[in-house]
C-alpha cells in the first residue's frame, strides 16, 4: 500500500470517528437515563396547574429499556405517562416541591394512576404510594 493511499485510509478513519463522537454527543441524554432538563420554563396555560394521580415506578431493573428507548439507571429523573410524547418537559410539584422533568417512557406499570415517576423524582418530591399532584407542561427556552 502506497504511503498517501494509507494516508488516506488514516483520514477518512478519523473523520469517520469524528462524526461518530458528535452522533453521540448529540444524541445522549447524559447517561443518566432520564434527567430534570435546564433551560425550560413554565407555559402559562389557561387554568394553570392540571391534577393527576402519580407513583413510584419503582427501582429501576438492570438494563431496564424503556418505550421511549433509554435505559434507565439508579440516577434517572423522569415520568411515565400514556399519552405525553417522549422527551416532553414538564413541571411536576408535589408537597411544595416542584421539579422540571421530561417523560421518559409511555407504558405505565401500574393501573389507577396517570403518572409514574421514577423512584429517584418520587423520594426527591417526597411523595410515597399513590398521590395526587399537579403538573403543567414547560417550553424550552
Amino acid at each position: 500500500m502506497s504511503l498517501s493511499v494509507l494516508q488516506r485510509v488514516v483520514a477518512l478513519a478519523a473523520v469517520a470517528l469524528v462524526a461518530t463522537v458528535g452522533v453521540l454527543a448529540l444524541t445522549s441524554d447524559g447517561g443518566g437515563g432520564g434527567a430534570a432538563v435546564t433551560g425550560a420554563r413554565a407555559v402559562p396555560a389557561p387554568g394553570g396547574w392540571e391534577t393527576a394521580l402519580a407513583g413510584s415506578r419503582g427501582a429501576p431493573r438492570d438494563a431496564e429499556r424503556t418505550t421511549c428507548r433509554l435505559i434507565l439507571t439508579g440516577r434517572a429523573l423522569g415520568v411515565t405517562h400514556p399519552l405525553l410524547p417522549c422527551g416532553a418537559l414538564i413541571y411536576i410539584e408535589y408537597g411544595g416541591i416542584e421539579v422540571l422533568t421530561e417523560v421518559i417512557d409511555t407504558k405505565l406499570k401500574e393501573p389507577g394512576r396517570q403518572f409514574e415517576l421514577t423512584e429517584v423524582l418520587a423520594q426527591r418530591l417526597g411523595l410515597d404510594g399513590t398521590q395526587e399532584i399537579r403538573w403543567r407542561f414547560a417550553a424550552r427556552g
